[in-house]
């Protein structure tokens, strides 16, 4: 299993442990949240401590053949948080029942507090107090597995995330406002793409933009650290020290402040922010306009206000924020309420004159349900005080509703490549052709190495396997299980059309995939020398369409064998009762049949593989094939002033692209649709049960 996908594995296994203890505990949600954030901080703290200190050692000079002790210092430069040994999470793991875990916990966090002024007063303390002793020591052993110890890179800071995931989907605290979706935040961020400077979210929640900030420098080789300065507002205390728990999780610090930011400023950053992220509360209506009459940071004055002295609706009090905070050659994206793209009266005025700025680069329509808390679509905005004057009657409009991927029932996010996609369309945008064509050349690269994948195990420290090999081996083992019975006179003559269609499909599998492993040989051999050009990358795309064709009908095989299997066996247990005999095995037989089913699955999601990266690849080249810039309807179209201008001066991507034409999916998978509408079901069954039960309950209350 690739890196990515063990990581993913455990943070899982970790929330639904967690969880699982929660729900068996009587805790609510808000009781749980804070306690169970703390300590996934200590673990990744504890974590990062143990990865660096014994480089840290190992260079301290020696006195007497002694070396001093380790110091706050020492691990400060490495973007580390130093531990006192009764701060460390082995320490914590290791206390006994009778000993009292919730003042220990406390003790750790307050030395750490002792020792980081800015963290002083954001550890959560008393909140031990509240869970029982033996909870505490279950969630301690929870989030210390052993399989933690052996996986390298920021795991506990993608666990953190993960965590902060579900316990928005929970409604834990705020609401679950304090939380914007990651694949949203990753987007925003690599559009803005600071380098350097002064990063502002005047509404920062938990901190995300200031993480994803982070990431992108880190991409380009740089330190966050030394390039980015942080600052944020917040009215929410909580949420404030989760926000600075989740930059010390990351290594990273900055000024965040408790304030209402539509009359509070405290950070004076007019006009001096090189990056402005945001996700601000949408259609906020009791903003008090009297407050605000002189406020410099609405360059465009205020929007509508009602018979009661407030702002009809806030969004453009945020827009206009945003822009007001921005330097002479910042950027900014938010998200925004999709009503505000084209909202009519005062608002308009407001749209209009940020138009005529000529700063409006591009937006972007999100479908519903990407938010926990909203279900409602969404826009992002991006502003930029410096564009090329190519373009500054010039607005780039993405729709890109109908690019997501469904993640539960309810909630939809971008999968890393659909977020590189629609990134694509900006680069290409702002003449950034590099950057598309090492997408288009990392697609292509992914696809060689996925087929590889196949037959041989990956080299990203991976389990072993050889995925197809392993499903064939499977199925033969499997049909030598029920060979003894399969021999005998009856079952030969009263399954005998079934007999041959298995061993017929048995027999095209191995030849069909030794010709895949011959056909991956010779593209890989093409590969040595990669190319460079644009003519060069869709020559490759339209080669490799060979192998993803190859790959899925190999997926069709695949499964052809082990539902030909499946039948075979019900039909010698149901028509010729081998149940009976003697030479049907069935602990063999039920054994061989479930590593077969484990063996195709691994088998089938691997080939499946091979055809999703070049369907990537194909997206782009479809849509972009000389690697420039074009309107695609339904995608993207670039629009100028005077088309916005005829339209009521929307900035509706969907009003501007059109509608795309509808595509037959060679891919459609009826099986995997059916078991989605049968998740989906079981869903809804189980949300009818609990609710049900409440209102039983309530009933019951009213004595009903």
């Amino acid at each position: 299993m690739p890196q990515l996908e063990h990581i993913e594995a455990i943070e899982k296994r970790l929330w639904t442990a967690a969880d699982t203890l929660r729900a068996n505990s009587n805790y609510a949600s808000n009781e749980y949240f804070m306690p169970v954030m703390g300590l996934v901080f200590l673990r990744y703290a504890y974590s990062r401590f143990l990865a660096i200190k014994d480089g840290i050692e190992a260079g301290l000079p020696t006195r007497g053949g002694k070396k001093r002790d380790l110091t706050k210092e020492d691990f400060s430069q490495k973007s580390a948080i130093f531990l006192r040994p009764e701060a460390q999470f082995d320490y914590l793991v290791s206390l006994r029942d009778e000993e009292d875990r919730a003042k220990a916990i406390i003790g750790a966090m307050k030395s750490i507090e002792t020792d980081y002024v800015s963290l002083k007063g954001v550890l959560p303390k008393e909140d031990y107090q509240e869970l029982d002793n033996a909870v505490l020591g279950q969630l301690l052993r929870i989030l210390n597995p052993e399989e933690l110890k052996r996986v390298s890179g920021d795991v506990f800071g993608r666990i953190y995330e993960y965590f902060l995931t579900q316990f928005a989907g929970q409604k834990a605290h705020d609401d679950g406002e304090f939380f914007t979706p990651v694949s949203l935040v990753s987007f925003i961020a690599h559009v803005v793409d600071p380098k350097r400077g002064i990063v502002l979210d005047p509404a920062c929640g938990s901190g995300g933009m200031f993480v994803q900030s982070a990431r992108t420098v880190e991409e380009h080789g740089q330190s966050p650290a030394e390039r980015l300065t942080f600052y944020g507002l917040e009215k929410n205390a909580t949420t404030i020290r989760l926000a600075k728990m989740n930059l010390a999780v990351h290594g990273l610090e900055g000024n965040i402040q408790k304030a209402i930011t539509y009359y509070e400023d405290p950070h004076h950053l007019l006009g001096k922010a090189d990056a402005v992220m945001a996700n601000p509360p949408f259609n906020v209506d009791e903003i008090d306009a009297g407050k605000m009459k002189s406020d410099p940071r609405l360059p465009f004055g205020l929007p509508g206000t009602n018979k009661r002295g407030k702002v009809s609706n806030g969004n453009y009090v945020w827009i206009s924020f945003f822009y007001s905070y921005l330097n002479r050659r910042g950027r900014a994206g938010f998200v925004m309420s999709s009503q505000a793209s084209s909202a009519g009266n005062e608002e308009a005025k407001v749209r209009q004159k940020l138009v005529e700025t000529g700063d409006v680069d591009v937006m972007v329509a999100i479908r519903s349900n990407f938010f926990y808390t909203r279900t409602v679509p969404c826009e992002l905005w991006f502003l930029d005080r410096d564009k090329p004057a190519e373009h500054r009657d010039k607005v780039l409009m993405i729709d890109a509703r109908n690019v997501f991927r469904k993640v539960t029932r309810k909630i939809y996010d971008f999968s890393p490549e659909q977020e590189k996609n629609l990134l694509s369309i900006v680069w290409l945008y702002r003449g950034e052709t590099d950057k598309y064509l090492a997408l288009l050349a990392e697609y292509c690269r992914r696809t060689l190495e996925e087929a590889e994948a196949c037959f041989a195990p990956p080299t990203d420290g991976g389990q072993d396997a050889e995925p197809l090999p392993e499903f064939i081996a499977a199925m033969d083992q499997l049909s030598a299980a029920m060979k003894p019975f399969l021999n005998t006179p009856a079952a030969e003559a009263a399954l005998a059309a079934q007999i041959s269609e298995l061993d017929a499909a048995r027999q095209e599998l191995p030849s069909a995939a030794n010709d895949f492993r011959k056909a991956t040989a010779n593209h890989r051999a093409a590969w040595k020398k990669p190319p460079a050009t644009n003519a060069e990358l869709k020559k490759v795309v339209e080669r490799l369409a060979e192998l993803a064709d190859s790959s899925r009908d190999l997926v069709h095989q695949a499964d052809l064998c082990y539902k030909l299997a499946g039948r075979l066996i019900a039909s010698c247990e149901k028509e010729c009762k081998a149940k009976e005999n003697e030479k049907w095995v069935r602990r063999d037989i039920n054994h061989a049949s479930k590593a077969a089913k484990e063996a195709r699955e691994t088998a089938v999601a691997q080939l499946k593989q091979v055809r999703y990266f070049w369907k990537q690849a194909h997206w782009l080249t479809e849509r972009f094939p000389d690697a420039k810039l074009r309107d695609v309807a339904g995608l993207v179209k670039l629009v100028d002033r005077a088309e916005i201008a005829a339209n009521d001066w929307s900035l509706t991507p969907g009003r501007y692209v059109g509608v795309a034409p509808e595509e037959a999916d060679a891919d459609f998978d009826f099986e995997e649709t059916i078991q989605d509408i049968h998740l989906e079901l079981a869903g809804l069954d189980a949300e009818a049960v609990q609710l049900a039960a409440v209102i039983q309950r309530n009933f019951l209350e009213l004595g009903i």
